[in-house]
């Protein structure tokens, strides 16, 4: 009988990254402070299982060609990157080329979280970012019109999606009243 010896596994040399990176883009001063208020929420439920790191780019920047590559590299570096955005039109065509933009690059996302208002289910937004999900091979949530006031006939008690993705609370978020404590440089 063979026995086979293995070297002892020691330290690799490579430090371990344990942060949890997010990457949002924002519309405006409503939909920044919807996606804050759901990253403060993660942060608050799940920071003591790791430290979280956050970069936002509001919309209108992602159209300056250096300002929409460093986008691109932060999305491509996240773990989560989040859109938040009114859903009642397009994404704007500096949105999308950003979003091809990291597409190129190797990506570290695991999910793409849509955050959007009191609008139908059925959208372009959502079926364009599901889409950018699945060409991405990475998972892809979004809470349709559930929010506070709602007049939408699709709710949780209605959508088995919904009572399938209880976990995803995180997506429940921006319905609880909370301070921004801080933005970055675009806004």
């Amino acid at each position: 009988m063979q026995t086979r010896r293995f070297p002892a596994l020691g330290p690799s040399g490579k430090e371990i990254n344990s942060t949890l990176n997010v990457a949002i883009a924002y519309e405006d001063l409503e939909t920044g402070k919807r996606a804050m208020k759901t990253y403060e929420y993660m942060v608050r439920e799940l920071g003591n299982q790791c430290p979280f790191s956050s970069r936002m780019w509001k919309f209108d920047v992602l159209a300056l060609p250096r300002l929409k590559e460093m986008a691109a590299q932060d999305a491509a570096a996240a773990e989560l990157i989040m859109v938040s955005a009114h859903e009642g039109k397009q994404l704007p065509t500096e949105v999308k080329a950003w979003m091809e933009l990291w597409l190129s690059y190797k990506t570290q996302a695991t999910a793409l979280v849509g955050l959007f208002g009191n609008e139908s289910i059925n959208s372009p937004v959502r079926t364009y970012l599901a889409d950018v999900a699945r060409r991405a091979k990475i998972e892809f949530f979004c809470q349709p019109g559930i929010w506070p006031g709602s007049t939408d006939k699709h709710n949780a008690a209605t959508q088995p999606w919904a009572q399938d993705h209880q976990s995803f609370a995180f997506l429940n978020a921006a319905q609880e009243p909370s301070a921004v404590s801080h933005w970055g440089i675009n806004e």
